[in-house]
């Protein structure tokens, strides 16, 4: 068994290297699996290409990265990563600002061998402040669904939603169509949309994936409830045809 993590990056000098350091403090025994972490520098100019040359030198589980001179979109440099993953792994995607803990692909490997054909996992993850504090009552969880369409609906009706709370494997990534290289916003939850379109529910996890810093520049910043519905609008005309067939009405009617 094979992780690869996945990060996106631009301007995070200041915030990167925990979040590397965060995956190189990874645990597998008594699971026998290996790891690496493939970054994507979106056009910085903050010292990150030095730093990531810096750290890929150091001794420890692989560290790849790639560059590009102007900034691109999240889906396409994610997309971009992927394809450097082995066919066989599995990918976990992780923010920049964001930490992985230390049992988190242990925990992910544990329940990718109780759940044999089984495409994409989500756990819980945890939120903290800019410091990394622990915010009481902003715990996020995942909800247990009986089917595909009933995931569907409660992402369309604004009452649930997932983002780098996941695992999935890349053959089932590479099926879907990989993650959409013009969306703005949102490019996780629409990739995870094509998921349950295709059939599959997630494996609901009893672990905690990671701590999501929550800071000043976090590209969140600003998204309310309309501009949510905004963003579930776009998704959802992209796939109407198929969720109208399954009943599942737009966002806000």
């Amino acid at each position: 068994m094979h992780f690869s993590v996945i990060t996106p990056t631009h301007q995070r000098r200041e915030l990167l290297p925990e979040a590397v350091a965060s995956v190189r403090a990874t645990v597998t025994a008594p699971l026998d699996f290996s790891f690496e972490h493939l970054i994507f520098d979106n056009g910085s100019r903050d010292g990150t290409a030095a730093f990531l040359r810096e750290a890929a030198g150091q001794p420890g589980p692989p560290l790849r990265h790639w560059h590009t001179p102007g900034r691109q979109l999240a889906g396409l440099a994610r997309n971009q990563l992927i394809r450097e993953a082995a066919p066989d792994a599995w990918i976990v995607p992780l923010d920049d600002d964001d930490f992985l803990l230390q049992r988190t692909l242990f925990h992910y490997g544990t329940q990718i061998n109780a759940n044999p054909g089984r495409s994409w996992f989500v756990a819980d993850f945890l939120r903290v402040d800019e410091h990394g504090r622990y915010l009481p009552n902003e715990d996020y969880y995942a909800w247990q669904f009986d089917t595909p369409t009933a995931m569907l609906q409660a992402i369309f009706r604004a009452e649930h939603f997932i983002q780098g709370n996941v695992c999935y494997s890349r053959a089932f990534v590479d099926e879907v169509g990989g993650y959409d290289n013009e969306l703005k916003m949102a490019e996780d939850l629409d990739l995870y949309v094509r998921f349950l379109l295709a059939g599959q529910l997630p494996v609901v996890c009893p672990h905690i994936s990671h701590l999501h810093r929550f800071h000043a520049r976090n590209v969140s910043i600003g998204v309310d409830a309309a501009t949510h519905n905004a963003d579930l609008r776009v998704i959802y005309d992209k796939y109407r045809p198929q969720l109208q067939a399954l009943g599942i009405g737009a966002p806000g009617e």
